[in-house]
């Protein structure tokens, strides 16, 4: 049965956010960024960036920082009502809509206003799929905003993966070690054209990519952080 009351929503995102907070407070939380300064737990100046990851890790984006100065794209549909609530309990603005279809273009509007001041959080293969796949929806906000983009990628030691439609969510175990890994900024040029973008989103799913398997192998223990990294708790 899904709920239709806004009070009821609230009530439910709230109680999930506290649960989710006190999964995460178990948690040896670790934050590797590729370059300085572009976690967003952390003050980055006034560098803003539009972060790119996938919808099975957004748990540990949401929960393993205290998020600053970000606002994030949730769907229309029902499941992003929640998932909106949730944003604003911990300080993110909600951004409703999609990377297509319904709302999609007045979303888009709202985005490339909000990253004059905010890093926007964008799960590029959210909501419908398919599974870690780029969308175009990024390359666009990204080249109309200005802001690079920063890859993404979250993994934890030992986790739970409940099984949905077409993505399975990242759940940490409870004391277990979890992972955010931030790649290197990805500059798209202004104002490109339609038949640039699809160049751009291969350039970017290989980065995810890459990035999501150096995330893995880190956490199973079979590569280690190079020196390169900044490793550190999030804050």
């Amino acid at each position: 049965m899904k709920l239709r009351n806004r009070s009821l929503i609230r009530l439910v995102a709230r109680a999930l956010s506290l649960l989710c907070r006190g999964l995460y407070a178990t948690c040896r939380i670790r934050v590797v960024e590729s370059a300085p300064q572009t976690s967003p737990y952390a003050d980055s100046g006034s560098q803003r960036y539009v972060y790119c990851l996938w919808h099975d890790g957004i748990l540990n984006a949401l929960f393993c920082g205290r998020v600053r100065h970000s606002a994030a794209l949730t769907s229309r549909h029902a499941d992003g009502e929640y998932v909106a609530e949730v944003m604003e309990v911990i300080g993110i603005q909600p951004i409703r809509g999609s990377q297509g279809g319904s709302g999609g273009a007045t979303a888009a509007r709202q985005l490339v206003t909000a990253a004059e001041n905010h890093h926007i959080v964008v799960t590029t293969d959210g909501p419908r799929g398919p599974r870690r796949k780029v969308k175009p929806g990024i390359i666009f906000l990204a080249s109309q905003s200005g802001r690079p983009i920063l890859p993404v990628a979250s993994s934890a030691r030992r986790a739970w993966r409940p099984q949905g439609r077409w993505t399975d969510l990242l759940v940490p175990l409870p004391f277990t070690t979890t992972y955010v890994l931030g790649g290197e900024p990805m500059f798209i040029p202004a104002n490109i054209r339609r038949d640039e973008i699809s160049g751009y989103c291969q350039q970017l799913q290989q980065k995810m990519d890459e990035l999501q398997v150096r995330a893995d192998e880190i956490a199973a223990g079979k590569e280690p952080v190079q020196p390169a990294f900044n490793l550190r708790k999030a804050a």
